[in-house]
């Protein structure tokens, strides 16, 4: 005799549709995308404030130390940081073709802030226009010139909001939009519906004036 299969357990689960885990994954992604876009951001910006290399200046005899911040050294990566955070939050305003371009400009933010921090990291010409204020000589340089950690930080944060945007790239198509409940299913807008206005009353004055209001012509509007 052939062996029959034991029946499926009546609580046994379906498999879920390939679009539902789809669907979970864009919004693992998603809720991964934020704050690393948002950090990213807040770190190349608080690296940008801080001091990326210190020397030591010579005046009358004495020695000064000096120091150039991040956003002395070179401006471009805090703009980019600005440029990345607000595509983060735009990606959730536009659909289709715009997302990708969004999703597009995330990514080359962050890499434009890692490529700029890395190549300026050890520009000496912030330090020693430093020099120069404080020993009022035009043509003072730093000595003893030394890089801090914090292009570092910037570094990382740029690499941060690289991965955010590569993860726009990859999900945001699936990520909700800000306007999508107000949307009809076939993807179109839905043209609001002007409300019936009320019986016309022509022997009510107010009835009259709301009329005018609307641009209708009461005498016309008024049952006979």
């Amino acid at each position: 005799m052939t062996d029959v299969p034991p029946p499926r357990a009546a609580t046994e689960h379906p498999a879920p549709a390939p679009g539902a885990d789809r669907r979970r994954t864009a919004m693992r992604a998603l809720a991964l995308a934020l704050p690393l876009g948002a950090l990213g951001s807040a770190l190349v910006l608080f690296a940008a404030g801080k001091p990326w290399s210190h020397g030591t200046a010579s005046s009358a005899g004495r020695e000064l130390t000096v120091h150039a911040t991040g956003s002395q050294t070179t401006a471009l990566p805090g703009a980019l940081a600005l440029v990345g955070l607000a595509a983060l939050v735009a990606v959730f305003a536009v659909r289709r073709v715009g997302r990708y371009a969004v999703s597009g400009l995330l990514t080359l933010s962050g890499i434009g802030v890692v490529a700029v921090v890395l190549a300026r990291r050890g520009d000496h010409a912030a330090v020693n226009t430093a020099a120069a204020g404080a020993t009022g000589l035009t043509r003072a340089t730093a000595t003893h010139v030394t890089t801090t950690s914090w292009p570092l930080v910037g570094v990382a944060g740029g690499l941060l909001l690289l991965i955010a945007g590569l993860l726009a790239l990859r999900h945001g198509p699936r990520w909700p939009a800000m306007s999508s409940r107000y949307d009809r299913a076939d993807g179109k807008r839905p043209v609001p519906r002007r409300a019936a206005a009320a019986p016309l009353d022509p022997d009510r004055a107010e009835d009259l004036w709301k009329a005018l209001d609307r641009g209708e012509d009461p005498t016309a509007t008024a049952p006979r």
